[in-house]
């Protein structure tokens, strides 16, 4: 009874904390023409409504593609049109087709922000909350601050509740497909992440490890009898799943319409100062400028490929779930650090898989969750979202500080005591001195919070008028490439013998 009474503490304490963030600006507030992804939703339901679902992607005199033209897949244009269809019932000014555009008032900022908290409350909260109670093995203790961290985890709640997006939404099915896995509902799971895939185009940074994840399944059940009746389920639901989500855009010239939205290869490799390889080495060398579209585009496809391929592979051949959590975390890194036109905002699709490694890695866990959030600071300021940045990250530091995550420093509890043993095997003396991590954090939390001083209170000098959200893309690249490292390491000299799947 005590945990139950805990978790409802956690339940309000998240639901309050989000609403009350949600109380602040949001994305292009009073910005006109364009204004922000807060417009960009309002527009969605706008044109989901008024149009004919044959006209959503299409550029028409009704419909104009370069004032946030919908470039999501179908899943979130049906959200879209029943957030609309609730709008038309409040105030059907707020999806006028023409006329609406731009709209703003409170009250509509508040229906806006209400639909993002039923969303995340069905989806995404609901999930958190059954993987705290019944898939976390761990004490009531460990379970309670799982579940507590991931509900304050600022980076969810400064974008969806701040700046405006639905990624509760992708990330929660993403979490529903995790639980299915562990309680072995293969399909049902392969279901979930497919309405995750079908919500938001950014969870293909999931796919791989769902893929060899449920091929390893399959495998080791044989290749013939079990196994392959396993992989035709899986096939079936799949296929079945996204024809379902595509029903209405079933014809070629639909289908084509559709993938140039979701893929616009013509923006060039990385936009706006995104912590990735590709926007860091442009410090250096101005790839957008000296390299080809093309090149670019196999550049990156090439380095995002060699980078998942071992952890890809390690899983394949050995399909536990375990595995599974670090090899989410790799290659959502790998595709953040490597792949072509990265958001800041896709930092998020690493973070889940992290959230649920907080009881394995504490220290490594909360410290990627500051760095994750710290990384979107640049746009995060860009829409005055200051104030909720440094309380809810303080919260959050708060949280996991009562857990004494500082103490938790040792070979052992950073899980890289078998990495260790190898190492020794041909250098003797090879050992991480159990403060040494502890001091690196503390170093990087205080080099994090420079960084957010200075570029809140600053103005940088006239020919270098980047050159913050510059340092503070640079130096979260360099956190995530060694959190890439890290968790790589971890997932290759996992025991993969003592580990059971449920």
């Amino acid at each position: 009874m005590e945990l139950w009474n805990l978790m409802s503490i956690i339940l309000l304490l998240g639901l309050t904390l989000r609403w009350t963030v949600s109380l602040n600006s949001y994305s292009g507030a009073g910005k006109p023409p364009m204004f922000g992804d807060y417009e960009a939703q309002r527009h969605w339901q706008e044109i989901t409504y008024n149009l004919p679902v044959k006209q959503w992607y299409f550029n028409t005199s009704d419909n104009n593609l370069q004032y946030w033209g919908l470039d999501y897949p179908p899943l979130t244009a049906y959200h879209s049109l029943i957030c609309a269809y609730v709008a038309k019932v409040i105030n059907p000014d707020w999806i006028s087709l023409h006329t609406s555009r731009g709209y703003e008032s409170l009250e509509h900022k508040l229906f806006m922000r209400s639909t993002v908290f039923v969303a995340d409350l069905i989806v995404y909260i609901s999930a958190v909350f059954f993987y705290g109670f019944y898939l976390n093995k761990s004490s009531e203790k460990k379970k309670v601050f799982n579940v507590l961290c991931m509900l304050v985890y600022p980076g969810l709640i400064l974008i969806d509740y701040g700046h405006f997006q639905y990624n509760c939404v992708s990330l929660g099915f993403t979490l529903w497909g995790i639980i299915s896995f562990t309680y072995q509902r293969y399909l049902l799971g392969s279901l979930a992440f497919v309405l995750a895939l079908n919500y938001k185009q950014m969870e293909l940074y999931h796919s791989l490890p769902f893929f060899c994840f449920l091929l390893g399944k399959s495998f080791s059940k044989g290749i013939k009898g079990d196994g392959l009746v396993l992989l035709v389920k899986i096939a079936f639901t799949v296929i079945a799943s996204f024809a379902l989500c595509w029903l209405p855009f079933l014809t070629t010239e639909q289908i084509f319409q559709v993938l140039r939205r979701l893929f616009p290869v013509d923006r060039g490799i990385f936009e706006d100062k995104v912590a990735n390889i590709w926007c860091s080495l442009s410090v250096l060398l101005k790839i957008k400028n000296v390299i080809s579209l093309q090149t670019q585009l196999k550049l990156s496809f090439a380095a995002t490929l060699l980078s998942v391929i071992p952890t890809c592979i390690k899983l394949t051949i050995h399909p536990n779930l375990k595995g599974f959590i670090f090899s989410l975390a790799n290659c959502s890194l790998s595709f953040f650090l490597f792949s072509f036109h990265v958001h800041e905002k896709s930092i998020l699709l690493a973070a889940l898989p992290v959230c649920l490694l907080l009881n394995e890695t504490a220290l490594m866990s909360t410290w990627f969750l500051v760095a994750s959030t710290f990384s979107m600071l640049p746009l995060l300021l860009k829409d005055g979202l200051l104030l909720p940045y440094i309380v809810t990250s303080l919260l959050f530091l708060l949280v996991t500080m009562t857990s004494s995550v500082l103490e938790k420093t040792s070979e052992e509890d950073l899980k890289l005591k078998p990495f260790c043993i190898s190492i020794r095997r041909y250098i003797s003396w090879f050992n991480i001195p159990k403060q040494l991590m502890r001091n690196i954090f503390l170093l990087s939390v205080i080099t994090m919070a420079i960084l957010s001083v200075v570029s809140a209170t600053l103005t940088p000098p006239s020919g270098l008028p980047d050159l913050f959200p510059l340092l503070v893309s640079v130096v979260s690249c360099i956190h995530f490439l060694y959190f890439w490292m890290y968790f790589n390491i971890l997932h290759f000299w996992e025991p993969t013998n003592k580990i059971k799947t449920n």
